[in-house]
């Protein structure tokens, strides 16, 4: 097939999805009777708001000071859930530290009191710099399954979030993800529903999705992206089973999604979504199939991520044309600023309006206690 056959291929299928998508918003979608009501809370219209963060915490300061000083931030405002997007600690560890910088159990152990010292039910979804990267000698030369294994056990081993008013979740149970002695289910991606939207978690990661860095894990990565993939497909499913009016995905790796910003993502064409930079490209089938499904949706898609430390909401995904899916937007959530201290250790606030045609509306939130270059008004 010559490359012109295969662009109008790609003209023709986003143009397939453009009419699926206007008559979906014309034609009221009714929703099956059979989808379990069990983790909605409620089908009322009335908006509310969620907490976002993750990135946290790299350093003792942050640990003791910051990361407090949020939570305490959280807590005086009234958040239907809270969502941290993975890493629960540096890229590597800190001579001397006075807190969890190994992937060591205690690391998990902090975070756990972390989550549970939240009013509203905390979700997680894990991180790199907390399970692919602690095969790094500074880490601790862990093996990087047996850490996830382990974040599994201590964190996804009910389908209850955690935080003090626990939120139920539908678990993915396949297809399964790969342990450090078998495979099993990969526990850590959820979905639940709140007021007409769907929201999922997704173990995508940076450090090229376990491509790359000390040890790279091919197999590992296979069996993941294929669950990933098959759980952001039944998620938007399920949201259109439900008639939900729009959808929001929490994951830890920022994917690259065009060839704009090379200081932080992976370079990527936007129109083919294939990585441009030499390194191996743990995103592009899921980038792909992640396009195809935002369009036939049609509603608002919110992407969340971590990974590059660098708070921005923005509309980077393009169609096979170059064209801008109006209907996407990526939320980055704050991070780790290495010369700043706690300068970082703030969240995203998310308003969430079901009636209104956006839905979403995002709000930084700038911790008092934590403020580094101003000071408080």
């Amino acid at each position: 097939m010559t490359n012109d056959s295969l662009g109008f291929k790609r003209f023709a299928t986003t143009q397939l999805l453009y009419k699926v998508c206007l008559i979906a918003l014309t034609v009221p979608f009714l929703a099956s009777p059979g989808i379990a009501k069990e983790n909605e809370y409620g089908n009322e219209n009335a908006t509310y708001a969620i907490g976002l963060w993750g990135d946290l915490p790299y350093s003792d300061l942050q640990a003791t000071i910051g990361v407090p000083n949020l939570i305490a931030d959280m807590n005086s405002q009234n958040l239907t859930f809270t969502a941290h997007n993975g890493d629960l600690k540096a890229g590597n560890s800190t001579l001397n530290s006075v807190t969890p910088t190994t992937c060591s159990n205690d690391l998990y152990a902090q975070a756990v009191g972390y989550f549970n010292a939240l009013k509203a039910p905390a979700v997680f979804t894990p991180g790199d710099n907390d399970w692919t990267d602690c095969d790094r000698p500074s880490n601790g030369g862990f093996n990087s399954r047996e850490r996830l294994d382990y974040e599994r056990q201590i964190f996804f081993s009910t389908k209850f979030s955690l935080g003090q008013r626990p939120l139920a979740q539908v678990v993915q149970k396949e297809p399964l993800c790969l342990g450090a002695n078998a495979s099993v289910p990969c526990s850590e991606n959820r979905r639940w529903a709140v007021r007409g939207v769907t929201y999922a978690t997704m173990n995508i990661q940076g450090s090229c999705n376990n491509l790359c860095d000390t040890a790279p894990d091919q197999q590992e990565y296979a069996a993941r992206n294929t669950a990933n993939i098959a759980w952001m497909k039944q998620t938007f499913a399920e949201a259109k089973a439900r008639n939900s009016v729009a959808v929001m995905f929490i994951s830890q790796g920022n994917p690259g999604w065009d060839l704009s910003d090379g200081t932080r993502a992976p370079l990527r064409d936007p129109k083919t979504l294939a990585q441009t930079d030499g390194q191996p490209d743990g995103y592009q089938d899921f980038l792909l199939a992640l396009r195809d499904e935002t369009i036939a949706f049609c509603k608002p898609v919110s992407y969340v991520h971590g990974d590059s430390h660098y708070h921005r909401i923005d509309k980077p995904f393009q169609d096979a044309q170059g064209n801008r899916i109006e209907n996407f937007t990526r939320v980055e959530t704050f991070g780790n600023s290495a010369a700043n201290g706690n300068n970082e250790v703030q969240w995203v606030k998310v308003i969430v309006n079901p009636r209104s045609r956006e839905v979403f509306s995002y709000q930084g939130q700038i911790v008092p206690g934590n403020r580094v270059a101003v000071p408080v008004p």
